[in-house]
């Protein structure tokens, strides 16, 4: 699909209709032809209010499973990857990297772009939850605000032995780990749920139009709850489109897609399947209905030492064809139900 841009090729996020849990905002820029081109086709699906150009995923898991230094690996190769494009780290858990394209810049150089443009997508570093988190253990509350405001969850899951990183619990029990950081999530959805349902008894509807849409968000409510209860996400209640938009204002936690990303040694990456705990994993995420990206935190690492040239060179000799930037992307992408199209012309000078 082609539109015409500014002077630039810019890919941008275009939403498969099939997705009825995702939404498109129009342009607030479509007055401005200069500016509608580039920040037209943003999409965003998280409850915000704070417009952006680019994917919001959020990083969580237990203390020490290798979270923070997958975000910091894959902030820097995403960086790296950009090359002189104003990708940056905007805070010290927040960064923007952009979305690896080799078509990008194929498209440029039919397309004589004067700039080529890649998307992008913002990983956010959730500091690490522990037990107790919905009631405020570990500034919990606090953190699990931040999961609000993103599009999907990356949960972090630690699949690798390592006798001088000390596990928070003890040892490593994928299932474990899993359970902890979902059931804080659930019972964080169901304080609000219940909190909710205690004030639509409590109120009356203004018109018949309001009482519909009440109506609609007692019944999900309702269904939510009783799989939140079971120790379901809320994503597992089945609703309809209408009960669906009811209750989006309340952004559960429990509502966002999940991809596990069992992180596993360097010896591992090449053939993860013949790992235990990644075996685990992945029986649990096609339990829960959640993707799987196998990434190695410790190799995301070790590229950021390397000059670029000789990144592919180390990657092929682990037996792997790219970083786990790519994977994580692509498995965003097909979760959320997105797509990459490309828009591209020639620049004109802005009419006053």
């Amino acid at each position: 699909m082609a539109r015409i841009a500014r002077g630039h090729l810019i890919p941008a996020l275009s939403i498969l209709p099939t997705r009825s849990c995702l939404s498109a905002n129009p342009s607030p820029f479509a007055s401005r032809p200069h500016l509608a081109a580039v920040l037209g086709s943003r999409r965003r699906f998280s409850c915000s209010s704070r417009l952006s150009m680019s994917l919001k995923a959020g990083i969580v898991g237990l203390p020490n499973v290798g979270k923070s230094t997958l975000f910091n690996a894959v902030v820097e190769n995403g960086k790296a990857q950009a090359a002189n494009f104003p990708f940056c780290t905007i805070e010290p858990n927040v960064g923007i990297v952009a979305v690896p394209d080799p078509r990008l810049h194929v498209l440029s150089d039919l397309s004589k772009s004067q700039r080529a443009v890649p998307a992008s997508i913002e990983f956010v570093d959730i500091a690490g939850l522990v037990k107790g988190a919905s009631q405020g253990e570990g500034l919990g509350n606090k953190f699990l605000s931040h999961i609000r405001e993103v599009d999907s969850i990356l949960q972090v899951v630690r699949c690798f032995e390592d006798n001088d990183i000390v596990h928070v619990n003890g040892k490593v029990d994928p299932k474990s780990d899993i359970d902890v950081i979902n059931l804080e999530l659930i019972f964080t959805d169901l304080d609000q749920i219940q909190k909710r349902i205690e004030k639509l008894k409590k109120g009356k509807a203004r018109d018949s139009q309001s009482k519909v849409k009440e109506d609609a968000e007692k019944s999900a409510l309702e269904k939510i709850e009783q799989a939140l209860l079971d120790g379901k996400p809320a994503r597992s209640a089945s609703l309809t489109d209408f009960e669906n938009d009811a209750i989006k204002h309340l952004c559960l936690l429990t509502m966002k897609p999940v991809i596990y990303v069992a992180n596993v040694a360097e010896s591992e990456l090449a053939e993860p399947a013949n790992n235990p705990y990644v075996k685990e994993v992945m029986n649990l995420a096609s339990e829960l209905k959640s993707g799987l990206v196998t990434i190695s935190a410790q190799v995301e690492a070790e590229l950021t030492e390397l000059p670029s040239e000789e990144r592919t060179e180390y990657l092929i000799s682990l037996g792997v064809s790219e970083s786990g930037l790519g994977n994580l992307i692509r498995a965003t992408y097909g979760l959320l139900g997105l797509r990459t199209y490309f828009t591209s012309g020639e620049k004109v000078k802005l009419q006053n």
